[in-house]
Parts: structure tokens; C-alpha cells; sequence
């Protein structure tokens, strides 16, 4: 986590008052599986990537109700004190499994699976949505712009617009993870590892007599890393040709070259081209540009089309806050009950067809082909089902159930990994390069056309012919909606 801070108290007020319910009544140990799983990739992308399970993992080990929360809850006056006793010796004892963090995910597909007694698995809905649905909406976003970018290298500049500090920091380590080559917050860099990086505001300009007096002074300051910002006043006027005398002025005798110039407004694709042009001129074309101001994927897409000659991309508000679509849309739900070691499976209907969900404890497939090592399909499965890649498979739409296809020469792959067993954390999480360059490879495992930003392909998450014959068989007794 950012801060020390117990947030075991971030939870639904819904969450305590059912938590009281189940206490006294004979659901209090009933165990309850839940599933978190989202219903729409955002930005109509073909694909999502999973984040945020390090701060969930966190968020479980350090589970306490403090002094001062119960005293809180006793003064709310509707709590029994046998209740808050209960909570006051509150630990998480139940089974949590998860996608890996960077894994490229769809709808419908369960990213984490809570088994638990039912007050345990209520409790911390909020906290492993709030941590999942923003980790990864915002290493979705990045993974955009990284491929909007075309291999020039992207870092993410968005700290001051980040709504509140954990948006700010966790934001960036997600940004790393969906492809960002750093950041500017520095903070993110000391405790996650995501490479800090920057070096001048218009303020630095402003504050010499000269702009040529600003720039010379920067490099004497950092022979080794000088990029200078050069849209103070006039990019092609002043900013540009003044950069180029400082390079020469400082930085030639020392033997020393600049490593950029960035635009942080105007004509980008234009100056940028210009700027181009002046730099290899004076001898420098090994300058990088760096561009910046408001930007994203459909703008870095039109600027490249546009021919811009820029190098690296600074990205800042319509990453971190993902501006074109600020939520994920993660959900909670319950998926089954167990008793005495009996599984029932749960479902919830809906007059939206979209928001009837999945039942029975599940696992999740991924199915490659032999022959291209791409990704062919995800299946659900109900928990005891193994497929065999030594056998052919029949996958099937769920939805359009004429639609099969038989597979032979495939590999197989669970998703989900055990996290915590009987409250005993046993996945060793991953450090963020490793989590970062897992991300970039398992995306080389699609084809581009489930990639694209327009019109993407629809990847298909399956079910398998058991459990779609348990669900049709929950919808068809359970009822089609109210007016069945």
C-alpha cells in the first residue's frame, strides 16, 4: 500500500449491516464463493489487462478492526456487542485465487475468486473492487497509448491530475505495467520501481533573464541528461535555435551530447517536423523529441499519421484519470454456497441479459494453438472439470450455441492461481518488471485483429457444455425475469 493506513473500515456500510445479519442466523460460517469479473472492455477495446493484485494481497494480510472502529461501530447503536466482539478478533481465513497481474483478460472472465465464510467473502467486496477495477482500467488505458506509440516510448506525466494520491501512485505502477517506459511521480519510482524521469517546467525559462541563459544554465547543471523545453515563448524562433547554441555553447566542449527537446504545445506534428529538420542541421540528429499536452491514443495515432517526427511521448490527464472512460465496471457477485462440503451454485437474473452472471465455483482456460502459439479461446468450466489437450475439445458460443468449432492441436493453460489458502498467503508476488514483461509477451499471444483499437475482434470466453447446462437449468427454474 501507499500509506500504513488500516483500510479495513473502506468497505459498503451494506457490507457491515449483512455481516451483522449473518452472525445471527445460520449463514454466519456458511462458506460463500464470489467471483469479480467486469462486463465491457472500456474504450470498445477487444481486451483488457488484469492489475492490482499486490495492493489486494496487502489489503488482506493487514485485515484489523481497531479499538476506535468499534468503538465507532458501537455508536451507530444497531450493532450487537457479541458481533463486534466477533469483529474486534476479525481475520480473513478463507481461499482467495487470481489472474496474475498483467494478464490480457475479457468479459465475463472471474479475476479473482473469494471462497469464504460468508462475512469474510461480504466484507471485502469494496476494497478488492476499488484496488482491481482502477489498477486495471488504468493499465488498459496505457497498454493504448503504448500501441498508439508504435515502439517510441511512452511515460506517464499525470500525478497532479490524478484524483487523490493512491490515484496518482498506484496509477503509475499500472501505467508501467500495461507498457509505460516510466514516470513522473517520484514517489511510484521509491516504492514500486517505475523509472522516474523529467527535467524542466516553463518555470525554469521563466526564471533567467534569457532563455538561452535558462538553457545554458541546465546544461551545465546536467551535461549527462539534457532535454530542454523549448515552447516557453517560441519554438522555431527562440526555443529551438537557443537549445542548438546551448548544446554548442556547453555541452560540444565538454564532448558531451543532448538528449532531446520537448514540445509541450502548439502545432505539435508540425514544429515537431521543423524542429527536426533544425536539429539534424546543426549536427544533431541523434536529439530526441519529446511531445507532450493533453495527449492520448487517437491524438498520438493522428499525429504519427500526420508524420510528426517525435521520439518519445509524455502522456499525463487522459491516461491516469483514463479520461475517455473512467470506469472499469468491475462487479462482486456471488457464484455458489457450500455446506458440509456440498457446492450449490448461485445465479443472478436480470431483465438485461448482459448482467445475468455465471454461476458455480469455476476455473478458467486458456486455449492455444500448437501450430501459431496464439490464443484460440477462454473457457469457464465448472471447478472439477480438467481439460485434456491430448483429446479433441468442442468449444461453443454461449450465446449462439450453433456456433462450434473442434479443437486438436491445441495447449492448454489455468488462469487462476491460488493466492491465499486458509488465510495463509501462498503466491509469491512477482516484481513489477517481471509483471510488466509477462504483460508485453502474453499480448504477443493474440492476433492483432483482436488488438486493433476500431472494431476489434470479439475473443471468445466460452463455457463449457456442463456448466452452460447448469446455468440454463438455474434460469429455466429460477424463472426468465418478473414477468415469468
Amino acid at each position: 500500500m501507499i500509506t500504513e493506513q488500516n483500510c479495513t473500515m473502506l468497505c459498503d456500510f451494506y457490507q457491515l449491516t449483512m455481516g451483522n445479519g449473518y452472525f445471527r442466523t445460520k449463514h454466519a460460517d456458511r462458506i460463500a464463493y464470489f467471483d469479480v469479473f467486469f462486463r465491457r472492455v472500456p474504450d470498445g477495446g477487444g481486451y483488457a489487462i488484469c492489475a492490482g493484485l499486490e495492493q489486494v494481497i496487502n489489503y488482506i494480510q493487514g485485515l484489523r478492526f481497531t479499538g476506535e472502529d468499534i468503538q465507532y461501530l458501537r455508536g451507530k447503536g444497531i450493532f450487537g456487542e457479541d458481533f463486534l466482539e466477533y469483529l474486534r478478533d476479525f481475520r480473513f481465513t478463507g481461499d482467495i485465487w487470481a489472474v496474475p497481474e498483467g494478464t490480457p483478460v475479457f468479459p465475463s472472465e472471474p479475476l479473482l475468486t473469494v471462497r469464504a465464510p460468508a462475512i469474510q467473502a461480504q466484507l471485502i467486496e469494496t476494497m478488492l473492487l476499488l484496488l482491481i477495477n482502477h489498477q486495471s482500467l488504468i493499465a488498459t488505458k496505457a497498454n493504448r497509448i503504448v500501441r498508439a506509440a508504435q515502439g517510441r516510448a511512452v511515460s506517464e506525466f499525470g500525478s497532479r491530475r490524478a484524483q487523490g494520491a493512491s490515484g496518482a501512485v498506484l496509477g503509475a505502477r499500472a501505467a508501467y505495467i500495461g507498457g509505460c517506459s516510466g514516470t513522473a511521480c517520484v514517489i511510484a519510482d521509491e516504492l514500486y520501481g517505475v523509472p522516474a524521469t523529467g527535467t524542466m517546467a516553463h518555470s525554469w525559462v521563466q526564471m533567467f533573464d534569457t532563455e538561452l541563459e535558462a538553457f545554458e544554465s541546465y546544461c551545465r547543471t546536467y551535461p549527462d541528461s539534457t532535454t530542454l523545453l523549448v515552447d516557453t515563448y517560441n519554438v522555431l524562433k527562440s526555443g529551438v535555435p537557443n537549445a542548438i547554441k546551448a548544446f554548442d555553447n556547453v555541452l560540444k566542449p565538454l564532448g558531451k551530447r543532448p538528449k532531446g527537446i520537448r514540445l509541450d504545445s502548439g502545432d505539435i506534428a508540425y514544429l515537431s517536423r521543423e524542429a527536426r529538420k533544425m536539429l539534424d542541421e546543426a549536427g544533431y540528429p541523434d536529439c530526441k523529441i519529446v511531445a507532450s499536452n493533453s495527449l492520448d491514443e487517437h491524438i498520438i495515432s493522428d499525429l504519427l499519421s500526420q508524420g510528426a517526427a517525435i521520439d518519445l511521448f509524455g502522456v499525463g490527464e487522459r491516461l491516469i484519470t483514463a479520461s475517455s472512460e473512467p470506469v472499469f465496471g468491475g462487479v462482486y457477485k456471488l457464484a455458489a454456497v457450500e455446506e458440509n462440503g456440498v457446492i450449490t451454485p448461485k445465479i443472478k437474473i436480470s431483465e438485461n441479459v448482459a448482467k445475468i452472471t455465471n454461476p458455480h465455483y469455476k476455473k478458467l482456460y486458456r486455449l492455444y494453438s500448437r501450430q501459431t502459439g496464439k490464443a484460440i479461446a477462454d473457457q469457464l468450466c465448472v471447478y472439477d472439470e480438467v481439460i485434456d489437450d491430448a483429446k479433441p475439445l468442442t468449444i461453443f458460443d454461449p450465446d449462439y450455441t450453433w456456433k462450434k468449432k473442434q479443437l486438436t492441436d491445441f495447449t492448454v493453460r489455468e488462469l487462476q492461481v491460488p493466492v491465499f489458502r486458509n488465510g495463509e498467503l501462498v503466491y509469491a508476488p512477482p516484481k513489477l518488471e517481471e509483471i510488466r514483461s509477462y504483460c508485453a509477451q502474453q499480448l504477443g499471444t493474440f492476433w492483432d485483429e483482436v488488438l486493433r483499437f476500431e472494431n476489434p475482434h470479439k475473443y471468445y470466453v466460452d463455457l463449457s457444455k456442463k456448466l452452460w447446462d447448469i446455468k440454463h437449468s438455474l434460469l429455466d427454474s429460477e424463472g426468465r425475469g418478473e414477468d415469468n
